[in-house]
């Protein structure tokens, strides 16, 4: 029954987990098909593979994210505003 309504009126899909901030894995509301965006824009089906593809590609993403929150400020420019940077060259002679 739930087929035939997806059939007759297309795929109700709703975010079921977001991957990264562009990938995403999708759930039909109606017949709990499972799909996620491809390399190209589109849907494709959810199979074992692109599962443990979206896994790693949430772990990595994850790290980033993390990283770049606790990552320390290297030069504050508050205390380095009055440096300006040297006009003179010195060029080798040859």
């Amino acid at each position: 029954m739930r087929q035939l309504y997806c059939s007759l009126f297309g795929h109700d899909f709703h975010v079921s987990k977001q991957v990264t901030y562009h990938v995403k894995e999708y759930t039909c509301k109606h017949c709990k098909t499972e799909v996620t965006n491809n390399g190209k824009g589109g849907y494709t089906h959810l199979t074992p593979k692109f599962k443990e593809i979206n896994s790693v590609l949430e772990r990595i993403h994850s790290r980033r994210m993390e990283r770049r929150i606790n990552k320390p400020e290297l030069i504050d420019p508050q205390e380095n505003s009055n440096l300006e940077p040297s006009t003179e060259f010195e060029f080798p002679l040859v």
